[in-house]
């Protein structure tokens, strides 16, 4: 029993690490309390991968809020947004989560940032084109049917960052690139507006302070560079 005692501080911080790392990477849903952000507006509705998420950065650095609240400036407001998205996630994992718990509403605002994990697990470009061709008819049907309110986000080139050393990152950029080329021919296809932020997140590769402390993923500082592209289209 004094053994047990002795060892369940331990256990405890075990149990609780695992479990905040779950919840950094669990799906979202519904609005986060931690934005600070109206919970009346415009509605806005995120899908994605981790860039969406904000692995490694906090609630308040997502590029979708930052996006919110650089938008919110000006004499429209959007709420909280809606952020569907997960570490890890492909064009494929996306489409799964989004037909088996579909979006209840129509939305204001839909984007959509997907690929990087299709390039980092040697998935087929040919089944990339398709399954992101179907996130996007999605995502016009969640925007009402109105494709003026969906823009895409290209695909950020994690061979930038310090967790692709050792690896062959002219030929990470070269893919990147390839996967980035079918999505802007796939938005041209449907009128969906395509902003480039790969360049941008090229800057990370002299720029530590644009990478998480994790050294994969991108900084708060590296979002709010997104977001400044973005509005420069969106608004």
């Amino acid at each position: 029993m004094r053994k047990f005692m002795q060892l369940f501080p331990l256990l405890l911080f075990t149990l609780l690490s695992f479990g905040a790392c779950k919840n950094q990477d669990e799906t979202i849903k519904r609005p986060d309390a931690e934005t600070g952000l109206p919970s009346e507006g415009l509605s806005y509705l995120a899908l994605g991968d981790s860039y969406t998420i904000g692995q490694s950065v906090t609630a308040a650095e997502r590029w979708p809020v930052l996006f919110a609240k650089d938008f919110n400036k000006t004499e429209k407001t959007i709420a909280d947004p809606d952020i569907i998205a997960r570490t890890g996630w492909t064009t494929g994992d996306l489409l799964n989560a989004l037909n088996t718990s579909p979006p209840n509403k129509k939305y204001d605002l839909v984007s959509l940032l997907i690929g990087v994990n299709n390039q980092y697990q040697g998935r087929s470009i040919d089944q990339y084109r398709l399954e992101f061709r179907e996130l996007l008819v999605k995502s016009i049907g969640y925007a009402g049917d109105d494709a003026s309110k969906v823009f895409v986000l290209s695909t950020p080139d994690w061979g930038v960052t310090p967790y692709a050393n050792g690896n062959n990152t002219a030929q990470i950029a070269k893919e990147i690139d390839a996967f980035n080329k079918v999505a802007k021919e796939e938005c041209d296809k449907l009128k969906i507006r395509f902003i480039d932020i790969t360049q941008i997140s090229r800057k990370a590769l002299n720029d530590p302070t644009m990478v998480a402390n994790d050294g994969l993923h991108f900084s708060g500082k590296m979002h709010q560079l997104w977001v400044n592209e973005v509005l420069l289209f969106v608004r």
